[in-house]
């Protein structure tokens, strides 16, 4: 069904059909117009002009925003969702080798960062950050993650990771889920009032200081002093246009220090919590045993096996900037996935087409990093809640044409 919008005016009599046309701002539109007459009376007649814009989908795509800094599990995060829909998501073929753009068979996953208005010369000349609002075009990224919401294909600039410079524009055709992913896809309240659901993966500062040094020093040869430059040299514009957006997020994986063992400061055992949002349409909170309680469980025994420090289980309400939400919490890392079952038996509202698919999906992607743990156990849960809002979404919009032509 094409998503059409009506307009009519009062004009002469004729009939004509537009052909497809692009935008300035970058995406393609149809337009069909109708002329009719009608007599009002013996003296005087009139005629109208509908004119009826349409898109070029089947139907309105399903749009997801992730939001979260540099190097905090987004990309992992986007391949654990494409993996609970199905078949991989890849580069468009044929396109820019550059792409950030990853295309699957029901969704297509795009990269903020080509949202860039300012290359990495630019802003090096003006003296921002990528993170600043100033080196991003925002009106052009909300004109086209909604023309794509209606079904309309856009041409979306590239932002060369590589080069650091803005490559020429890739069409990018209305998928049934978009995901558009970075630094800032709820910082725009026009973007944010267009998002179906949003996640903001939150990872503290300890958190984030401990991976940064694992990677940058071990796999990059940096000293300590110039990492902590780098995050200090961040950090104002991340505080001030990064993390206030997780107030707005619907789920927040936020990701802290282990409080299992004391004083922990390597960062390779992590407490994860989901703070879930309540009153979400289409969304009901995980919960753990019993909907609404506070819950303290410590798994390991007989059927989960633990080593040093353990596993740690809290669930409960709370509040978040203000709204009513559900967290749960787990603390620690899981020694043997297939385990995992034992778990998963104890969740509820996880959004499972069987029993067992959360272990079956951890597995799947054991090689992922934080398999072991809260995220990974966390973002793939989250995977198969989208999964779940996506399907009653599209069910509530094929029901209701049926509703109205029955009206």
């Amino acid at each position: 069904m094409a998503i059409c919008t009506v307009y009519t005016t009062q004009l002469n009599p004729t009939c004509s059909f537009s052909t497809p046309s692009k935008t300035h701002l970058g995406f393609h539109q149809k337009q069909v117009v109708f002329y009719s007459t009608s007599k009002k009376s013996s003296r005087r007649s009139t005629s109208s002009r509908c004119v009826i814009t349409c898109s070029a989908g089947d139907s309105q795509t399903v749009v997801i925003g992730l939001a979260a800094d540099s190097g905090c599990g987004k990309s992992t995060f986007m391949r654990r969702l494409t993996s609970v829909f199905g078949g991989a998501a890849e580069p468009p073929k044929g396109g820019n080798p550059d792409s950030n753009t990853l295309i699957s068979d029901t969704t297509t996953v795009i990269c903020l960062d080509d949202y860039h208005s300012l290359d990495r010369t630019g802003r090096k000349e003006k003296g921002v950050t990528a993170l600043d609002p100033r080196a991003n075009n925002f009106d052009l990224m909300y004109e086209q993650v909604k023309a794509l919401k209606e079904g309309i294909p856009v041409d979306k600039p590239i932002y060369n990771h590589v080069t650091g410079l803005l490559d020429p524009p890739e069409l990018i055709k209305p998928p049934k889920i978009l995901v558009i992913e970075g630094l800032h896809p709820m910082f725009d309240p026009r973007v944010r009032d267009i998002l179906d659901f949003s996640i903001y993966l939150d990872i503290s500062n300890e958190v984030k200081f401990a991976w940064k040094i694992q990677r940058d020093m071990a796999e990059r040869g940096h000293s300590l002093e110039s990492i902590k430059a780098s995050i200090e040299a961040r950090k104002p514009d991340f505080d001030a246009y990064i993390d206030p957006q997780k107030q707005y997020a619907d789920a927040v994986i936020e990701v802290l220090p282990t409080q299992l063992i004391p004083d922990d400061n390597e960062g390779k055992v992590l407490r994860v919590k989901l703070i879930m949002k309540e009153g979400v349409e289409f969304f009901s909170p995980v919960y753990l045993f019993d909907e609404g309680s506070t819950i303290s469980w410590i798994p390991c025994g007989r059927k989960l096996t633990c080593s040093y420090p353990g596993i740690k289980f809290n669930y409960g309400p709370d509040s978040y900037y203000g709204h009513e939400v559900s967290v749960l919490e787990m603390d620690g890392q899981f020694d043997r996935l297939d385990e995992l079952i034992y778990v998963e038996s104890h969740l509820s509202n996880i959004s499972t087409k069987f029993y067992g698919e959360v272990t079956q999906q951890m597995l799947k992607h054991a090689d992922f990093p934080g398999s072991n743990n809260g995220t990974g156990l966390f973002q793939t849960i989250v995977g198969l809640k989208i999964r779940d809002l996506y399907e009653q979404l599209t069910a509530s919009k094929a029901k209701t044409p049926v509703e109205a032509t029955k009206a």
